[in-house]
């Protein structure tokens, strides 16, 4: 029963990111490189935000000192990469257009995918960092529920996430 949940919460939660991964994003190699970089900003800002919690002894109990400080580094890191892929928006147009043989230049990569990739990279790896650990307890022994506690706990975490 373990494994069954583990699947059933890890699909729950990551299911749909997966399949538009698969319809949208696969087939092209610049959207996957901007899809990773995103989940590589996300990735800095939980590093930096754990690197101030440890270096602040006095206020590493105060989980609002810890919360507030790592929504501002996600949201400066956002818009840091924002501002990094403004600045090389023409670079990346000048690879992703194609010419078909009518001589019509097609832009795959318009600012509203730019967007959605990079954001969907974001969401992955929060989304990740915010499951792994429940679903490594639901693959151990033990039942979640036998003591009184909620029997829809992995449910409810993999719709969370």
């Amino acid at each position: 029963m373990t494994w069954m949940e583990f699947f059933g919460c890890t699909f729950i939660g990551f299911g749909p990111p997966l399949a538009l991964f698969i319809f949208t994003i696969s087939n092209d190699p610049l959207r996957i490189i901007i899809l990773i970089a995103g989940a590589f900003f996300w990735l800095m800002s939980l590093l930096l935000s754990s690197i101030l919690w440890y270096a602040v002894v006095p206020l590493r109990d105060k989980l609002v000192f810890g919360l507030v400080f790592s929504v501002m580094f996600q949201e400066l890191f956002r818009f840091a990469y924002y501002y990094i892929l403004r600045k090389a928006e023409s670079g990346l147009k000048k690879v992703s257009d194609f010419e078909t043989g009518a001589g019509v230049i097609h832009d795959v990569m318009t600012k509203h995918a730019i967007a959605y990739v990079a954001g969907l990279g974001f969401g992955l790896m929060s989304g990740a960092f915010s499951l792994v650990n429940v679903l490594a307890d639901s693959t151990g022994p033990g039942t979640v529920g036998i003591s009184g506690q909620s029997d829809l706990f992995f449910l409810t975490s993999g719709k969370v996430a």
